[in-house]
């Protein structure tokens, strides 16, 4: 099943799949639903796209004008695939691509902050909630404003207690649940 970006500078760019089965890309209609929620905000806007596999999210970004994305992933072919796909959009410039396990990433300071965190993690490993417990507990990855979007299998599921991240929104499309995670701003009091 081919993938496509959707609207923007690269409407209609085919990108290429990552070669074998270990990663599992975004429908069209998902990442269409995505984006139509995030609306403008994508507009300038920082991204950091982790297990970015074919890194259609974050070019899907870059092509309806985020100011960067990092893409990070750990399996050598996504990377090549990547920079691939980023060739054939041309949106290279506002792009960085990073080699690295997701979660060790996380542990080091991020090198700016970021607007937006697209987590979409190899399925039923629980990875999603390691990134998840990783970005709460540290408010220099996740300041105020900062929206955590996780891409998991809606069967992964499972109630988490956070301190900072607060469940914002959560969508469903057939085997996908997007859920959208905000940083809450530490110096205002519990309601």
């Amino acid at each position: 099943m081919p993938i496509r970006v959707i609207a923007g500078l690269a409407k209609g760019r085919r990108l290429k799949m990552v070669p074998g089965e270990t990663t599992r890309p975004v429908m069209d209609r998902v990442k269409e639903a995505l984006f139509s929620i995030l609306g403008r905000g994508v507009v300038d806007a920082s991204f950091l796209d982790l297990f970015a596999g074919t890194g259609s999210v974050g070019i899907e970004a870059l092509s309806r004008g985020a100011a960067n994305v990092t893409f990070v992933d750990l399996e050598r072919n996504a990377i090549q695939t990547i920079r691939e796909n980023l060739e054939i959009t041309r949106l290279g410039e506002q792009a960085e691509i990073r080699r690295a396990d997701a979660l060790a990433f996380l542990k080091s300071a991020p090198d700016q902050p970021y607007d937006y965190i697209y987590v979409a993690p190899p399925q039923y490993q629980r990875l999603w909630i390691s990134v998840l417990e990783l970005l709460d507990a540290n408010p220099i990855w996740t300041p105020p404003g900062t929206t955590v979007i996780v891409q998991i299998d809606p069967k992964e599921r499972e109630p988490l207690a956070l301190n900072r991240l607060v469940l914002q929104d959560e969508r469903r499309y057939g085997k996908t649940a997007l859920l959208f995670y905000e940083a809450a701003d530490d110096s205002l009091p519990p309601e």
